[in-house]
């Protein structure tokens, strides 16, 4: 959600709504203004068991751009049982865009010193391997673009492919549309984290993003028990199903106004 930006009327109460002083949802035509008092909060926790309480890692990349295939990874952390992180930052032998400088707050004098892309992401390869060995589901909000990048970037230093089939994945922002069918508008972590009351201080920092993304699955499986009842198995089928039905949505929109279509079948690894 973000604030009106212009006067309107609450869609629930009707009451007038000044200009910044309430909420907005949806998206260009569909636009829903909200009061304080009416805007969309999410259920209260359920008691229901669900994957929300298996153990559960996350991963999250700061990198050059936003071309998984093409872009470099500059930092990752990796979250996994409690008191287990490993973060880094990785020299990636390239420039650094000033736009993605911008984002992150990574320079090209930080990575002085850092680990080349063989021996950081061989770590990030082996405990991706891990989590598959041991069955536990990886956190990664827009899995699409994190482990594109991963597989990307494996096959061009030469590392090897993590077992891909067999790697449980929970991807937030996929399961949050499944929910809210972009009612709430576009969500990023951060709206996602403020809507669920999931504390992100530092928003594009890989260790804050790794741990705000798994807090949110968290809430996502306790807040919904369509979602947090669901077996991994058919949380991944689901998953699939609903980023097509994302795509779907998107493509309707975008082949309308010139801009580029997603792949319906490109969960949790882009082609």
């Amino acid at each position: 959600m973000r604030s009106n930006r212009f006067d309107g009327f609450c869609d629930s109460c009707t009451v007038h709504v000044s200009a910044g002083s309430g909420s907005l949802t949806g998206s260009p035509g569909r636009w829903r203004t909200w009061c304080i008092a009416c805007s969309p909060k999410p259920p209260a926790r359920g008691t229901h068991a669900g994957w929300h309480e298996l153990p559960l890692a996350s991963l999250d990349f700061e990198t050059t751009g936003i071309d998984p295939h093409h872009d470099r990874v500059l930092s990752y952390a990796l979250l996994d049982e409690p008191g287990f992180e490993i973060t880094s930052l990785v020299n990636p032998g390239v420039p650094i865009p000033d736009a993605a400088a911008a984002v992150h707050g990574i320079t090209q004098d930080m990575l002085v010193g850092a680990p080349e892309p063989v021996e950081a992401l061989g770590v990030v390869v082996d405990w991706v391997q891990s989590l598959v060995e041991r069955g536990v589901g990886l956190v990664v909000f827009n899995a699409a673009y994190d482990l594109t990048m991963l597989r990307a970037e494996a096959e061009r230093h030469g590392l090897p492919q993590p077992d891909w089939e067999r790697l449980i994945v929970v991807d937030p922002l996929v399961v949050d549309w499944a929910i809210e069918r972009g009612g709430l508008g576009p969500r990023r972590l951060v709206d996602v984290a403020v809507y669920y009351g999931v504390p992100i201080e530092d928003a594009h920092d890989a260790r804050c993003d790794a741990l705000a993304a798994r807090d949110v699955a968290v809430e996502l499986a306790a807040r919904h028990p369509q979602v947090g009842t669901l077996s991994v198995s058919a949380l991944m089928d689901e998953q699939r199903r609903w980023y097509a039905e994302r795509a779907a949505d998107w493509n309707s929109y975008a082949e309308r106004v010139g801009r580029p279509i997603d792949d319906p079948q490109g969960w949790p690894l882009a082609g």
